[in-house]
Formats: C-alpha cells, structure tokens, sequence
C-alpha cells in the first residue's frame, strides 16, 4: 500500500502535486496467520495412502501438490470444499484435476488421507472417508 504524506516545506497542493514530486512513503501490512500442522494418515498395518499416491504422480503435478500442502499449512484453505463426515477435498485446477482428500482434527491439525483426480472422484472420496472414520475410531479408542 502507498502512503501519500505532505510535501516538505509546507507548499504542497495537495494529491497531484505529492504524485508530481514523488512524496511517496510505503506502508507494510503484515496480516497474521495460523500456522496449521499437516501429517500424512498412517494405516493400521502401517501404509500410507497419500504417499503413495503422492509418489505415483509426475514432477510437474508433484510440484503442484507440494504447492498446495504449503498453502494449506499456512492457514490457505480458500481451495478446500467440505464434503461429508468430515472429510474435506483440496481442488487443484492442474492437469485431470487433481483433489487431495484431508480431514480436520480441531482448529490447528490437518490429517492428509489421499488424493485423485476429477475422473476417479467417486471411489477416491468413498476410499479416503473410510480412511478418515478409521482415523477417527483409532484415536477414539487411545484416549
């Protein structure tokens, strides 16, 4: 944001001549953000589905993706949609596509259970729900 200020001197006519003679100062806002925890979800028998998904794709969509977790640790969730039980779908326009299907446990963590395209949408959101209510009732059952 720029800032106008007066003239030096007092002789300043007001806007136009402050642009005219560049009395210009810059102000800085800095906005506060959340920074959020992101973990990959880890199977009982001790897979990991987003990894795995994550390491099938190409350099380019990998870039995106890792794009996309940056934003999100960030506090950026403008691109995540709710979809049901929790779970949530982070849309990259990019290529096919590309979703990764997260849930959120409380304010501060964000559990990545896997990722797909527009294409296999249906039986990626049924896998990662089924993922995600097995998280649920594995951290239900430790406390």
């Amino acid at each position: 944001m720029i800032k106008i200020r007066g003239c030096e001197g007092g002789g300043c006519r007001g806007r136009e001549c402050c642009r005219k003679n560049a009395h210009l100062t810059m102000v800085t806002y800095v906005l506060p953000f959340m920074m959020i925890d992101v973990q990959e979800y880890i199977a009982a028998d001790g897979s990991c589905p987003y990894e795995k998904w994550f390491n099938s794709l190409n350099a380019q969509a990998a870039a995106k993706v890792a794009i996309a977790i940056t934003h999100i640790s960030q506090g950026n969730l403008s691109n995540v949609k709710g979809l049901r039980g929790g779970l949530h779908e982070y849309r990259i326009d990019f290529g096919p596509g590309y979703r990764i299907y997260l849930g959120r446990d409380g304010q501060r963590i964000i559990i990545l259970l896997g990722g797909g395209t527009k294409k296999r949408q249906r039986q990626d959101i049924r896998s990662a729900l089924k993922l995600w209510q097995e998280y649920k009732n594995r951290k239900w059952e430790q406390t």
